[in-house]
């Protein structure tokens, strides 16, 4: 083989590494991430981690275009209306509210969904097994969730009788959350105290409340609220000596007593799969929802001590990170 004829193959086959099937040149997806609040870097690399995996390179045959409202919900509809105008590929929509945007934007551009509770109840898709429409992705598991939640709860605590409940009222998804969390109460013999604010300048009020109310821990249902104002919310846990359990590893780690949830990094690997399809040709609506498949436990003994607490050894035995 000539030389020339030898360079010509090799620069044929780097351009065509990247797909399957022969094709003969590169084309790069775009990927819109649609979002409340800036992804947190190290979710968007597990996402990128596993486009790696899938053959997918970032420059090369796959791009991001990142949408962040920056905590202010209203500016996501404008921002879903970009992407759709970027002619993008996909969207991944974090929350119901980005969901919601993108799925008012366009009726026609795949819709990924992330984070969201009980996607048929919130009327996002037909069903979990059919969603039909443009949306298919990752929802949470509400009802076990929040039993689960309250159940470790009950076993660090087996004399708790009062809990608060905190979270942002106008959040679309809050109330299925809050229902699930009612239902589950009551079969644990727990009552409820709940706090819906509507912004963070009802944090104060919402704290008053749980101490008139003589609760003894506090649930978190997380959204940008809750992220945004992690610090404050826990600094006043801390001050009315309440027990914190919260979905997301991120508020143990701040400082709540416990968490229990999905892992977000895995749930972001696991959304690369989806995009993975739906760029060879899958129709969203014809994709199944799925579940988290990895859950966390963790255990905060700093926080534990600070409230003289003591968690029972078959817990700790359990928790996937214990913080000392």
């Amino acid at each position: 083989m000539r030389r020339r004829e030898f360079m010509t193959l090799v620069g044929g086959a780097i351009i065509t590494w990247p797909f399957a099937g022969g094709a003969q040149a590169a084309k790069l997806y775009r990927i819109g991430i649609l979002s409340p609040e800036r992804p947190p870097p190290g979710l968007v690399d597990a996402l990128r981690q596993g486009l790696r995996e899938l053959g997918y390179v970032e420059g090369q045959n796959i791009a991001f275009e990142v949408r962040s409202a920056e905590g202010y919900g209203p500016q996501l509809a404008a921002l879903a209306n970009q992407l759709v105008e970027l002619k993008i590929d996909v969207i991944l929509a974090v929350n119901i509210p980005s969901v919601q945007a993108a799925k008012k934007a366009s009726a026609t551009i795949p819709i990924v969904m992330m984070r969201t509770a009980d996607p048929v109840k919130s009327g996002l898709v037909a069903s979990l097994s059919r969603p039909g429409g443009n949306i298919t992705g990752l929802s949470f598991m509400v009802d076990e969730l929040s039993g689960k939640r309250l159940a470790l709860l009950k076993e660090a605590l087996p004399s708790v009788s009062r809990v608060a409940v905190l979270w942002y009222e106008p959040n679309p998804g809050a109330d299925i959350v809050v229902s699930a969390m009612q239902a589950a109460s009551r079969e644990l013999g727990i009552e409820l105290l709940l706090l819906p604010v509507h912004g963070p300048t009802d944090l104060i009020g919402a704290f008053q409340a749980a101490s008139n109310g003589r609760v003894e821990a506090l649930i978190l249902v997380e959204d940008t609220v809750a992220t945004r104002h992690m610090v404050e919310i826990l600094n006043m846990a801390a001050k009315n000596s309440l027990a914190v359990v919260s979905q997301y590893k991120a508020f143990a780690e701040a400082g709540a007593l416990m968490a229990y949830g999905p892992s977000l990094p895995a749930m972001y690997h696991q959304a690369a799969h989806y995009l993975d399809r739906i760029l060879k040709g899958a129709h969203a609506g014809d994709l199944p929802v799925e579940q988290p498949s990895k859950f966390d436990l963790v255990i905060n003994l700093k926080t534990a001590k600070a409230l003289g607490v003591t968690i029972p050894e078959s817990l700790l035995l359990r928790a996937d990170e214990v913080i000392e």
